[in-house]
């Protein structure tokens, strides 16, 4: 028995959502094998070599996997499907692309967004926004699973030795091609891999008010700026610093959420943080029932002062 794990990277490098997944194939038992589909992706395929526990990588090349099109992907991990008992996906947009057309193509049902492995068939994962954990149990020959990465501890980067095989590309499936890409820059540490993340919901106000009260207190903390629903919907922060059950899923090691009352669904997407700060003057605010740390005030005067005493 061996799981397939399949690598998320940037063609030089792994990024850190494949680790938390080589965990949780790890807690499935047997060898974890980790594919590495890219042009010019030898780098990646290096690093993989070197994860703590990673028996063997699988290095296929070619431009139609340069960037990263789930048809190419799906395609390339049902030519070797075959020799896996397990084959898991991070559960980011990449992810959650690729492995439903992996699984419809095995005509196994997938095991979506686990948060623990129980055994190597049975699988801890939310459900109702995470106000209940399922546990469920596939009798599939080969699983399909997408790892809610915050569920799990990443592997270590360094301490591994595994062999790089380099195995055939499949052809370009011909289903869908890249026209182009509108990539945000930003210094601050990118949102789902951030150890400190500051929050803002829509009692803010305005963008105006947001980047005023919110940027200096991230900018002290060397954190990243997120965003409730709300505040993205009233046009308050851009889509991409979303946190919620529609946004990203988080887990950092300090949260710090101003103005966000804690609906369910942005409590799904960050009540997994180590710590967790909540500013509301709202005595009754939902946030205060996760928070560690809660401060009844109004955000306009606390974060202010807040951000002066660091």
């Amino acid at each position: 028995m061996a799981a397939l794990v399949i690598a998320e990277h940037d063609h030089a490098s792994l990024k850190g959502a494949t680790l938390n997944t080589i965990t949780a194939a790890k807690a499935c038992g047997g060898d974890v094998h980790v594919l590495v589909a890219g042009h010019n992706a030898g780098g990646a395929a290096a690093a993989a070599a070197q994860v703590a526990g990673v028996s063997k990588v699988l290095h296929a090349d070619g431009a139609q996997f340069a960037h990263g099109l789930a048809e190419n992907i799906a395609a390339q991990v049902l030519a070797l499907a075959s020799a896996y008992s397990h084959i898991l996906f991070p559960a980011t947009a990449s992810g959650k692309n690729a492995a439903p057309r992996v699984a419809a193509k095995l005509d196994v049902a997938q095991v979506s967004d686990i948060t623990r492995v129980d055994s190597p068939d049975t699988f801890e994962r939310p459900i109702y926004a995470g106000n209940a954990m399922a546990t469920v149990q596939s009798t599939d020959a080969v699983k399909v699973i997408t790892v809610r990465t915050t569920g799990f501890d990443a592997a270590p980067a360094t301490g591994g030795s595994a062999a790089v095989e380099t195995v055939s590309a499949v052809a370009d499936s011909g289903k869908s091609q890249f026209l182009g890409s509108e990539i945000a820059k930003s210094d601050r540490p990118e949102l789902t891999a951030a150890k400190v993340i500051v929050s803002g919901g829509r009692a803010l106000g305005s963008s105006e008010k947001f980047n005023e009260v919110m940027t200096p207190l991230a900018d002290k903390l060397g954190a990243a700026l997120g965003a409730s629903r709300a505040a993205v919907d009233a046009g308050y922060a851009p889509n991409d610093w979303q946190v919620g059950q529609t946004g990203k899923i988080v887990a950092p090691q300090l949260y710090v959420a101003a103005g966000i009352s804690g609906a369910i669904q942005h409590l799904a997407g960050m009540k997994d943080s180590k710590v967790i700060v909540a500013i509301n003057k709202d005595p009754e605010a939902p946030i205060f029932s996760v928070a560690d740390y809660g401060l009844e005030a109004d955000l306009f005067a606390a974060v202010p002062e807040l951000t002066k005493a660091l």
